[in-house]
């Protein structure tokens, strides 16, 4: 190998590794300060550089064929050029990134003193304008009326009542002008003599009560006087107190009054409290004082002063208590109105770092000037990052003559280059994995306390409360789980936008899902009197393969849309196939023109909300997938009545963090990602979502989704558990005959489709009369007659002659009667019809297990009132859990509380423990526990460790008595150990369900948890006992 190879080969290598050094370096920028932020172009530039020097000495180094001798001396004068440039090097990126790190620090510190002071400014300023507005007040009340309307008694009460307006005020005072002629009228009609300022100054600290008007030396003869007449009970010892008899307080209230604005006070030591602070006063004058008046007219026309007492100090510790980073700065308040020696308000000079920021402070009085001083309290932290790397620069150049005399082979050089690209490998992975892992963080550090806030509130709902704290508690528990949901739409959208969100792929319930939905908004439909309902054509299958919670959360975020935006009318939701709905185009269009709609009011032509999906071609026609025997392609909408969307507005719906208008926050709430989310997970479902809407009419919007069919050989069992579960609620009814009054077919449609879920044959009749007609001359036993509340409530009499020729049709066996009532206030639940028992009443939203239980407790039919379809009742939890042993593993014992107290409510045994470890030893075979909820983090050992490990101890206790290692006996006669272990995390991502089940675990339930959600868990395990069936 020639001597210029072994140069250019050492070149290459010296340069690869400066690169990968300053490579690693960078890498590390979450350990070391913030490196990307310090570094900023520099960075990218540096790596080019070397990128190109790197290249270009390959090409040398590969390319040329000379053997040419370079003499010892030139090595050696090569070295030394070689170390002289990589120090100048180093030294420079040193400084470089030193000063980039000193110029970051300056403009943290600038923009948080800038913060502050404007805050502090803020403040003051509104404190100050109540005070001025307390001024009209007084010249209103005080000096327009004879005889006054204020005294003392009334301003103390006033200005304690109204003191949270100005909370950086320590008292408000009022001091009237008093002519000297008037002095002897004015001391024998308050009863006390005008005392002097300068008496009361001489002793600035003292106890309440300890004030002693008499013992003040009077006032001196002055042209006028300035005695406080008025004063908030803090500052009470004022009163009868000159506020001219002092020089501070003359000047100004002499310059207030002749400028007609507020004035300030130097910084003086405050009285009782010995605490720097100033007084601003604003000048009272008579009502009649023209806007353009000179400063004599001002005086001539002033009636007295208001002040405001202010104590700095109190209130800069205030405004910093606000802040997280209080103890980052120190923060020091001058007045700098002599600026050859500034007085200090608040603060101590005391600190170790040289870098100083002053900002202004304006506090409305263009005489005295203020300023805020920062400094941070600590020392500035050594660069290490700076250090570490031209160290590591110096360190390369100094190894050169190693790397020349110590030359490897190609084949080596390969290895290590391969390694590294392993490590930076890596290192790319592990930063995937680190996202992964910082939404599972965020989620579980912020849902974790909130599972126990919401937990608690929840246990004190179950305490004996008035109706006002039953109230508090309630708004607190709605807006713990309104924070829940925008934690959850948070971090759907980091998802979304990271490539994360995935759709599972399981069996599922359409009807039951959208019944789900519909509980989700009972209280709120039926609080507003608006008509919600939902109807699913009889083509859709009963069971799909797909992502239920995703399907669930668009259309529960197009309901919420719904509600938020609709105070009266409907919302209407539809289920079809893509090609039923464009086979019945034409009937749609019919109804459009009809107006026949759920509760009558117009609404938008729906069929515009999908003219623009780019599977319609320009003919109207349609390119959509068709359902098949593998594909199901649904078309859902949402109609409502709402206030609908200005046109302005519609182009930016489905833009994230975007609404409507800057008042729909205000006024309805919301961040203005729901529908953007909604939109990525129709795109995920490999379907399109549009929407209509006329302002005042109302909304709809569509979207289609395409889901797999249930095939025979797909989890066949769980599909037919599925479909038994939906079917169990018809059986108490299958075959009765029920009849619906109703003169709106779509409303109609919607109860009869209820009941054909039921398994009830029915008619629809217009009104009572047509009903009567049917039950004359029908042949057949109809079980129950369903009125629409309209109806009833339209004609009491007709009513009530209705119930008296249905009992004559029929008197020994007369049908139920119900009424449909779409509001708590329905007049029709209280109708009584001359002696004749009032009809039931089933509130809407309609819902088939909420149905199924309504009817079963009015006809004595099947199990009264159970809850089926996810819909929980205390009593199902109850017969459930009752007895039940329960092992809850939790580290967080405000967790541990919450969860043992929602399961001991429903009559579980429950055990707590808080650690994995333990865990182990509870669950050692033989043990008395039903079921074990684990959360995942834990110190020591997490739940997953846990699980994993109970597992293999089952497994193992399994196979010996498998074998006949052991007999049965000897494990509670128990031949097969299986303890139902149900995940309970405060995670919300798909990767920590996947963890769940890969280590054994048979459930999961997301925190924060109700009542809802442990049913539907352990109700796969748990089955009623016989002796509990009432």
């Amino acid at each position: 190998m020639s001597l210029f190879h072994v140069i250019g080969f050492g070149w290459n290598l010296v340069l690869t590794l400066c690169y990968w050094f300053v490579s690693l370096v960078f890498s590390m920028n979450g350990e070391v300060m913030t490196t990307k932020s310090l570094l900023g172009d520099g960075e990218q530039i540096m790596m080019k550089l070397l990128g190109v020097i790197a290249e270009v000495s390959s090409k040398i180094y590969y390319c040329y064929p000379g053997t040419k001798k370079v003499a010892n001396k030139w090595w050696s004068k090569l070295l030394i050029a070689w170390l002289l440039f990589w120090i100048i090097v180093s030294f420079s990126v040193f400084w470089y990134m030193n000063n980039q790190a000193f110029e970051k620090r300056k403009e943290t510190l600038t923009s948080m003193c800038d913060e502050r002071a404007r805050m502090l400014q803020d403040q003051f300023n509104v404190s100050m304008n109540h005070v001025q507005a307390m001024s009209i007040l007084i010249s209103t009340f005080h000096h327009s009326r004879n005889p006054s309307a204020i005294d003392q008694c009334t301003f103390a009460r006033y200005t304690e009542r109204t003191a949270f307006e100005r909370p950086l005020t320590s008292g408000v005072a009022y001091a009237v002008r008093v002519l000297h002629s008037e002095r002897k009228e004015f001391e024998k009609q308050h009863g006390w003599s005008i005392k002097r300022m300068d008496t009361l100054e001489q002793t600035p600290v003292h106890k309440d009560n300890e004030y002693d008007r008499d013992g003040l030396e009077p006032s001196p003869v002055q042209v006028e006087y300035a005695p406080v007449i008025f004063a908030q009970d803090t500052i009470a010892h004022v009163i009868s107190v000159d506020m001219l008899s002092g020089k501070e307080d003359r000047e100004n209230v002499l310059r207030a009054r002749e400028s007609g604005k507020g004035v300030l006070t130097a910084p003086f030591k405050l009285l009782k409290t010995n605490r720097l602070g100033v007084i601003k006063t604003f000048a009272v004058y008579k009502t009649d004082l023209p806007s353009n008046a000179t400063p004599n007219e001002r005086i001539q026309a002033t009636d007295g002063y208001l002040g405001g007492v202010l104590d700095i100090e109190s209130l800069v510790e205030k405004l910093l208590q606000q802040l997280a980073s209080k103890q980052t700065i120190l923060v020091n308040v001058y007045d700098t109105t002599n600026i050859s020696h500034p007085i200090s308000m608040y603060g101590s000079n005391v600190s170790s770092d040289g870098v100083e920021r002053v900002s202004s402070l304006n506090f409305g009085d263009p005489f005295r000037r203020h300023e805020m001083r920062c400094r941070f309290k600590q020392k500035p932290p050594w660069p290490w990052l700076a250090i570490t790397t031209s160290t590591g620069i110096l360190i390369i150049a100094l190894l050169i003559g190693e790397i020349f005399h110590a030359t490897i082979n190609r084949i080596a050089k390969v290895e290590y280059d391969y390694d590294r690209m392993m490590m930076l490998k890596k290192h790319a992975e592990d930063a995937d994995v680190a996202k992964s892992q910082f939404l599972a963080t965020v989620s579980h550090e912020i849902r974790t306390p909130m599972n126990g806030v919401l937990g608690m509130l929840h246990m004190l709902m179950d305490t004996n409360l008035d109706v006002t704290q039953q109230d508090y508690v309630s708004t607190a528990q709605a807006s713990g789980k309104a924070l829940v949901s925008l934690i959850n739409e948070v971090l759907d959208q980091a998802k979304i936008e990271s490539g994360k969100l995935e759709l599972e792929a399981v069996c599922f319930d359409v009807r039951a899902t959208l019944d789900e939905v519909l509980s989700l908004f009972s209280g709120k439909s039926q609080e507003k009197g608006v008509e919600l309902a939902v109807y699913i054509s009889d083509k859709v299958p009963n069971v799909l393969i797909g992502d239920p919670g995703r399907f669930r959360q668009i259309i529960t975020n197009l309901v919420g849309n719904s509600i938020k935006f609709t105070e009266k009318g409907h919302i209407f939701v539809t289920v079809h196939l893509v090609e039923e709905v464009i086979e019945s185009d034409e009937e749609i269009k019919i109804e459009s023109l009809l107006k026949s709609t759920l509760s009558g009011l117009p609404v938008a032509d729906k069929r515009q909300s999908w003219r623009s999906f780019a599977c319609f071609n320009q003919e109207g026609s349609t390119s959509f997938p068709s359902s098949s025997l593998d594909q199901i392609n649904l078309m859902v909408s949402v109609e409502d009545t709402g206030v609908g969307i200005p046109l302005d507005a519609q182009s930016r719906i489905f833009t994230p963090f975007m609404q409507v208008g800057p008042s729909i926050a205000r006024i309805h709430g919301g961040t203005g990602i729901g529908l953007s989310i909604s939109k990525c997970l129709v795109q995920l479902m490999k379907g399109e979502i549009g929407f209509v809407s006329l302002p005042k009419i109302g909304s709809t919007f569509t979207f289609t989704a395409i889901f797999t069919n249930v095939c025979n050989n797909w989890n066949e069992k769980k599909s037919q558990q599925i479909i038994n579960q939906s079917n169990s609620v018809s059986l108490d009814f299958h075959g009765m005959r029920a009849v619906i009054v109703d003169p709106r077919t779509v409303r109609a449609r919607v109860a009869q489709y209820y009941m054909k879920r039921l398994g009830v044959h029915t008619e629809v009749v217009s009104d009572l009369n047509h009903g009567l007609s049917y039950l004359r001359t029908d042949n057949g036993i109809t079980n129950m007659i369903l009125i629409e509340h309209e109806v009833w409530d339209t004609d009491l009499g007709k009513s009530s002659l209705f119930v008296k020729n249905l009992r004559k049709i029929n008197a020994s066996v007369s049908p139920k009667l119900f009424l449909l009532a779409n509001s708590i206030n329905s007049s029709g639940a209280g109708v009584s019809a001359n002696g004749f028992p009032t009809p039931f009443v089933i509130m809407k939203p309609l819902r088939a297990s909420m149905l199924a239980a309504s009817l079963q407790r009015a006809m004595g039919v099947g199990n009264k009132g159970n809850s089926t379809n996810g819909e929980l009742s205390g009593l199902s939890l109850s017969k459930l859990l009752q007895g039940r042993k329960i092992l809850i593993v939790d580290d967080n014992n405000v967790n541990l509380r919450v969860a043992a107290a929602a399961l001991k409510k429903y009559g579980a045994d429950v055990v707590c423990t808080d650690s994995g470890k333990k865990a182990l030893t509870f669950l050692q075979p033989p043990h008395q526990f039903d079921a074990c909820f684990m959360d995942i983090q834990m110190p020591e050992m997490d739940g997953f460790e846990a699980t994993k490990r109970i597992r293999e101890m089952e497994s193992n206790i399994n196979s010996c008595i498998q074998l006949g290692q052991f007999g049965p006996e000897a494990y509670g006669n128990v031949s097969s150990w299986k303890v139902p272990i149900l995940a309970m995390t405060a995670d919300v991502i798909q990767a920590t369900n996947e963890e769940c089940q890969k280590c054994g675990m048979d459930g999961y339930v997301s925190k924060p948890f109700e009542a809802e959600q442990l049913y539907q868990e352990v109700s796969r395990f748990f089955h009623i006992k016989p002796n509990q069936n009432t």
